[in-house]
């Protein structure tokens, strides 16, 4: 039986650290004793209710608040392929790992970890490091669901590129049991030191070149090319003896009638907050450029229709460029199920949780209020490396779904209990059998939904274009 838990009555958020902190020992009792509440076994369980509402429905309760012009572009992104759906359809999956049993144990929650949420990027000491780097739907809830959405988006994306059923198994098998095992392994660390653990580049390459060295090398060499220097001709032209953004639609666009008010608002958002939210020597730093461009920049595909900006920022000379984006942060989808957040706006709950779930941030990571809707700021492109998964052999598949489990342990161990995790796991594979299950049935939910969008769509129910 399905364990199902009032959908119109949220819980209370709870603080991820309690008053009285138990020794070690009885923080990993804590979490053996939750199995008798919630089975290892339980969560390989996904029986759709019969009263599950309908997925177009919750796609359509979604896009509210969003730029009316921008949501068939959405639709356009998800309808590539099952994964681009799942990757869109955070909040639908949201609703129905909230009707599963649960553990008991909260951590600071990506909220929409799937595969494709996971990078390369660098340190403010230009280290490079591999992490989660989305945070849009950031909230402290159950650790199990992140682990589950990482999980199926594994087994979606392995039947894309047409790995079998077996090879999907062991990806997810490969992710689930590295999260436990390396959990395990941070149970015995100090604070500290889980605080200042990170997966290097170098760690990336090893893995994934056993399998796909050709696309470790092009990712790393990505990541490098990326520069804030680099990026300057590619994103700008000179017009008149000014430096500009590039009209490129449909991904960038720059309306010349509102250009002027588009400018006001983000000087707005430079001046209105976001300068506070940053540490003193940060935002002296900030203040040394000027704004000189803005556009419009489609991004992701999730977040297609939200506000998002890409501000040109010059410092001491011509080629001292920075690039910002400024977007725009509403509630989370995890909300319903598990609570407001405590935070004052939805920009500061992004910030501070990829703050507190990232080895390294952002040193521009920054949030304000403007005009009654909430952002939040951080570099554009700055040494960001992204692998593209849909084009990852079965092998590679499993090798990089490795290490985005690494990456998903040590994010969950910062804001979380890791010795409670690891005791609620344990050390056999029992954990790791039942969310294989889970994520094998979940990837046959996904293509029927999917299903049921490709219909909405042709059906002229959801319009879906990318823009002209």
């Amino acid at each position: 039986m399905v364990v199902r838990h009032d959908l119109t009555e949220p819980e209370v958020d709870t603080p991820l650290v309690p008053e009285h902190l138990p020794d070690l020992r009885e923080r990993k009792q804590q979490g053996r004793e939750l199995r008798k509440k919630t089975p290892r076994a339980e969560h390989a369980r996904w029986e759709p209710p019969a009263d599950r509402p309908d997925p177009i429905a919750l796609l359509e309760e979604s896009n509210r608040g969003r730029l009316s012009a921008l949501v068939p572009i959405r639709h356009a992104r998800m309808s590539v392929n099952p994964f681009s759906f799942l990757r869109g359809s955070a909040s639908l999956m949201a609703h129905d790992l909230a009707l599963m049993p649960q553990s008991g144990v909260k951590v600071q929650a990506c909220g929409d970890a799937h595969l494709a949420n996971f990078g390369m990027y660098a340190t403010p000491e230009r280290n490079l490091v591999f992490d989660v780097n989305d945070f849009d739907e950031t909230l402290p809830a159950p650790w199990e669901w992140d682990v589950k959405r990482l999980a199926a988006s594994i087994w979606v994306a392995g039947r894309c590129n047409g790995a079998t059923e077996a090879q999907c198994e062991e990806a997810v098998d490969a992710c689930v049991r590295r999260y436990r095992r390396w959990m395990n392994t941070m149970s015995r660390w100090s604070f500290l030191e889980v605080w200042y653990a990170r997966v290097d580049a170098e760690a990336l390459l090893k893995e994934l070149a056993r399998e796909e060295p050709q696309s470790a090398e092009k990712t790393l060499a990505q990541a490098y090319r990326r520069t804030q220097l680099a990026t300057l001709p590619k994103l700008t032209e000179l017009r008149e003896g000014r430096r500009c953004i590039i009209h490129d639609p449909p991904l960038i666009v720059r309306t010349p009638r509102g250009h002027a008010e588009e400018l006001a608002e983000v000087l707005q958002v430079m001046a209105g907050g976001y300068l506070a939210s940053l540490q003193g020597d940060r935002s002296t730093l900030v203040r040394r450029y000027r704004t000189v461009d803005v556009a419009w920049k489609v991004v992701g595909v999730g977040s297609v229709g939200m506000r998002c900006y890409i501000a040109l920022l010059l410092g001491a000379h011509a080629e001292d460029p920075l690039f910002l984006q400024v977007k725009e942060a509403g509630p989370s989808v995890l909300e319903r199920f598990v609570g407001k957040s405590t935070c004052a706006s939805a920009g500061q709950r992004v910030v501070e949780g990829q703050r507190l779930m990232q080895a390294a941030s952002d040193i521009f990571l920054g949030w304000c209020r403007v005009g009654g809707r909430d952002f939040y700021v951080r570099q554009l492109r700055d040494m960001k490396g992204t692998t593209d998964v849909e084009r990852l052999s079965p092998r590679g598949l499993r090798q990089y779904a490795t290490v985005c489990g690494w990456a998903l342990a040590q994010a969950h161990a910062r804001g979380g209990d890791a010795a409670m995790l690891r005791g609620y796991m344990g050390r056999s594979d029992a954990f790791d059998r039942a969310v294989c299950d889970f994520a094998r049935a979940y990837a046959d939910q996904n293509e029927r939904d999917f299903g049921l969008f490709q219909k909405a769509v042709l059906s002229g129910r959801l319009q879906a274009h990318e823009a002209s």
